[in-house]
């Protein structure tokens, strides 16, 4: 299919959705605020920003930029974004449970086969004995906040390997540059993290690639794309042109990157086009390297895998993170996205 067919699909199916929602003309050039991080596994909206996708869908698109999950999940709540893609966290999921925000369909995922999140030591504690997972005990671990997806990956990890509960240290820094500043300074032993930027370092020397995320928490639902409560039940419309059009960039980039279907020229162009995004201050020759390892699955049709879902809401209330009345319904819409 061309690209020209593929934006008369989108802009019929936006059409179509708004006509029956009773939106009528008055859908066309909607102002909506997305929320991201400046990481290509956030390469779908950036994509269909840039190729038009999300006009086509009626959407008028602006990005707000983060450094953690949960102040994202927080703008999404007040109104200062309408739509968000990142991970699940505490602040999330506690936000679903006071009818603020809600899940509406899945992004990035864990694959077996595509180089996923890796687990990084600092060359200090790498030295001194740190050369796998196992030999987490005793030892810190990088999070920007109790219950992020930091939390939950390094814990689960823990578990995995029979380490005890308590004989790891998890230490909160707030934002993903203060991490990597302090796995580098030997401020903390360990850390877990998309491919873009655990490559980048461990190639660099900066710091010691020693195991990868997907060996303990298979098929594991990365990000989400979530919005507000409000939206998932009253603006029907809106949220189904934007998941189309976010699906559409997602396989875009999943042919250039992921699947590599797309050709040598497909690939430099999407490499191009995420580099507007993603180190954005570093000249395009070494930025490119790292954007090519970061590409990771962004699930199809905007998918959600329910089994990861519940796995993780399970652990925040296990961890007494989020009130133990949550359940699945509470985070997720799931009338908008396929089961995976």
């Amino acid at each position: 299919m061309t690209g020209i067919n593929r934006r008369q699909a989108m802009a019929g199916m936006a059409a179509a959705t708004a006509v029956a929602a009773g939106a009528g003309p008055a859908f066309a050039a909607t102002k909506v605020n997305v929320g991201a991080l400046r990481f290509t596994s956030h390469a779908a909206s950036f994509v269909a920003f840039e190729r038009g996708y999300f006009k086509d869908a009626g959407l008028d698109v602006d990005f707000k930029f983060f450094q953690a999950a949960q102040p994202m999940a927080v703008a999404i709540a007040s109104g200062d974004a309408d739509f968000g893609v990142t991970a699940i966290s505490g602040g999330l999921i506690s936000l679903a449970e006071k009818g603020a925000a809600k899940v509406v369909g899945g992004a990035l995922q864990e694959e077996k086969g595509i180089d996923g999140q890796m687990v990084l030591a600092s060359n200090e504690a790498h030295a001194d004995g740190l050369t796998s997972v196992s030999k987490l005990g005793g030892r810190s671990f990088g999070v920007t906040t109790a219950g992020s997806s930091f939390h939950y990956m390094g814990d689960k990890m823990r578990a995995a390997e029979g380490i005890a509960d308590g004989d790891m240290s998890f230490k909160p820094l707030q934002k993903v540059g203060a991490i990597i500043g302090a796995l580098k300074s030997g401020q903390i032993d360990a850390w877990s993290i998309v491919p873009h930027i655990a490559k980048a370092l461990a190639m660099g020397g900066a710091v010691q690639a020693i195991g990868n995320v997907a060996d303990y928490i298979p098929n594991y639902q990365v990000t989400t794309v979530f919005t507000s409560a409000n939206n998932a039940a009253k603006e029907r419309a809106k949220v189904e042109a934007f998941l189309a059009a976010f699906s559409m960039g997602a396989a875009d980039f999943n042919a250039a990157l992921v699947d590599k279907t797309a050709g040598d020229a497909a690939a430099e162009d999407m490499v191009k086009l995420i580099h507007k995004y993603v180190y954005a201050d570093r000249p395009y020759e070494k930025a490119a390297p790292s954007i090519r390892n970061g590409a990771m699955r962004i699930n199809a049709d905007a998918g959600l895998n329910h089994g990861s879902v519940q796995d993780q809401i399970a652990w925040f209330k296990g961890k007494d993170l989020v009130k133990p009345n949550v359940t699945f319904e509470t985070l997720v819409d799931a009338s908008y996205a396929p089961k995976l």
